[in-house]
């Protein structure tokens, strides 16, 4: 009799909760995640939308991650890692930084859209597997205290901490604090960025327990020219960490690495 009482709780239960998303979805229909069209699961594209988005999927750069034109083999790298070798060991990006996307990313981060930030992850978590599963744990790119505090939110913690339950991954969004106050990167050129970033992270001393010896997946929203995740991940290094890979929503390619 408790086994068949259990069983009917759960079923009613489960009943109420599809009835309470049945009426919420009436009220509030779910709208395509780039135009606002409306579409039929929360977090999707609309057709249109969809055809537009260039995902990055093999034949990569198997460091930098960056898309070949064709297959040149499992471990030839691009020029660009060849010629500047990055601190970290891989990183990895959903889709081209155009477009949808990068209306995605604007939503999220300047229209306060942080609904957006489950969606977004959960296409991260699917490009980003075989660095989730290698990970021991998830950190994100940190704002400034003064910037958080003007913006209210972090959208890398928030795209970090949907990882982290997804993926039942450590979450340690205070392993690692922007010490320097920056200027925007948005606008400077690749020098200019390194420049700006530099010094600007650092492991807390009570904080390398949570990174010292781990191998650490570090989550941003965009990968441009690499400065800022380059600049993260040596603080990471030096505080102990046994190795970094690096997890974006979004990859700035060609000529857009100007703006």
């Amino acid at each position: 009799m408790k086994t068949i009482g259990k069983t009917v709780r759960t079923s009613i239960g489960i009943g109420a909760r599809s009835a309470v998303r049945e009426v919420f979805n009436v009220l509030f229909p779910p709208v395509c995640a780039g135009c606002d069209k409306h579409v039929a699961e929360p977090g999707s594209l609309c057709g249109t939308c969809w055809t537009k988005v260039r995902f990055i999927e093999k034949p990569y750069c198997p460091v930098l991650g960056t898309p070949f034109s064709h297959d040149l083999g499992s471990e030839i790298l691009s020029a660009e890692a060849i010629a500047d070798m990055p601190p970290f060991a891989r990183a990895r990006a959903v889709a081209i930084h155009e477009g949808v996307i990068r209306d995605m990313i604007h939503r999220l981060k300047y229209n306060d859209r942080t609904d957006l930030s489950r969606w977004m992850a959960g296409w991260m978590a699917r490009a980003g597997r075989e660095l989730i599963d290698d990970c021991d744990v998830i950190v994100p790119v940190p704002l400034h205290a003064r910037r958080f505090w003007l913006r209210r939110f972090n959208q890398s913690a928030e795209l970090a901490r949907y990882l982290a339950n997804v993926s039942s991954k450590a979450f340690e969004p205070d392993a690692l604090k922007r010490i320097k106050k920056t200027r925007q990167q948005v606008g400077l050129g690749p020098s200019q960025r390194l420049t700006n970033v530099r010094g600007a992270f650092k492991v807390p001393e009570a904080q390398e327990i949570k990174v010292r010896g781990r191998n650490v997946l570090l989550i941003d929203d965009v990968y441009t020219t690499g400065a800022t995740v380059k600049a993260a991940t040596r603080a990471l290094m030096r505080a102990g960490a046994k190795s970094v890979d690096v997890l974006t929503f979004a990859r700035v390619m060609g000529d857009e690495l100007s703006v």
